[in-house]
């Protein structure tokens, strides 16, 4: 063997590609869509002294000139999710995270423009809140963990518009009176007593659309909008007297409507969370809401009550279904 020759090569296990990439039989690739879940991220800020956390939940999903490799596994336009992963952190470091939002746009913005085969990128992050532990010091460098709801925000880009929908799951709210629900349809089955009093109690998960669509324009403020969306949220929970929990959830979604101009939709799946009366008149007891009453909280089975609430002209995009989204 001559010191240029090259030994023979074992042959290869792999079967050859067909030479044609669409199938010789009636099926064709319906969408399809890839990309790298759940890449956890945690940005750290430090002002001087005082430090701040973004503790975020990053899934990236891609879509486009994709066909080839389903067809023949040719991975020509195939962006490796690894290099997906590596860019939500890159990001991270290069941009900050401003906000969720925010950070999905620069995400998605890259991916649809870096890359010619990628024509759509959806990016789905979870956020997870932090409050600064108070200390008699000046450090302003610990915290604890909050532990009422989780954010949402879904961001969609195809190159030529965006769609943002943000969210929340999650957040156990509850009314310990001015709240009704009698005068309900009544068969055969039906043995539940009708109540003048009663808890009200629900894990609130929403998802709310914003009508920004176009990158030339004004992008809202996404802190304020989604500090904003819950206060309103809340207050509508708390004021409104309710006869059902389908009424609460009317008021919820229209205040939400009438006060932030930048939504047009707002979706929520809202599970009632059942409170009765334990009878205690087998040791003499008479459990009486106005006296102050004693309940079993039942975790299931429970009711489930969904709807949209829209700004009237618009059209509804969230899905019915909230684990779609």
């Amino acid at each position: 063997m001559t010191a240029n020759a090259q030994p023979a090569r074992p042959a290869s296990s792999h079967p050859a590609r067909p030479a044609s990439s669409h199938p010789a039989h009636p099926v064709v690739l319906g969408q399809n869509q890839y990309g790298k879940a759940e890449n956890r991220v945690v940005k750290i800020t430090r002002d001087g002294a005082t430090h701040h956390i973004k503790d975020l939940n990053v899934s990236v999903s891609l879509s486009g000139d994709m066909d080839e490799v389903h067809y023949s596994g040719s991975n020509a336009n195939v962006l490796p999710t690894d290099t997906t992963k590596n860019t939500v952190y890159a990001f991270a470091k290069e941009y900050g995270i401003e906000s969720a939002e925010q950070f999905g746009i620069h995400l998605a913005r890259h991916f649809v423009t870096s890359q010619e085969p990628i024509r759509t990128a959806r990016v789905r992050i979870e956020e997870y809140s932090w409050d600064r532990i108070e200390t008699p010091g000046e450090d302003e460098h610990s915290f604890v963990r909050r532990g009422q709801e989780t954010r949402l925000a879904q961001i969609t880009y195809d190159g030529s518009s965006w769609e943002v929908v943000s969210g929340l799951k999650d957040l156990t709210v509850m009314n310990s009176t001015n709240s009704e629900f009698w005068g309900y349809v009544k068969d055969r089955y039906t043995t539940l007593p009708e109540v003048h009093d009663r808890i009200l109690a629900t894990d609130v998960s929403s998802r709310w659309r914003f009508n920004w669509s176009d990158d030339t324009g004004q992008a809202p403020d996404w802190e304020e909008s989604y500090a904003e969306v819950k206060r309103h949220m809340l207050l509508a929970f708390a004021q409104t007297y309710s006869l059902s929990l389908q009424q609460t959830l009317y008021a919820m979604g229209a205040r939400i409507i009438d006060h932030r101009a930048e939504i047009d939709e707002v979706r929520f799946s809202l599970p009632n969370k059942h409170h009765f009366l334990v009878d205690l008149k087998p040791f003499g007891l008479k459990n009486d809401t106005a006296d102050g009453a004693v309940y079993l909280a039942a975790d299931r089975p429970y009711g489930l009550i969904e709807a949209t609430v829209l700004r009237d002209g618009s059209e509804a995009r969230i899905p019915a279904d909230l684990t779609n989204l």
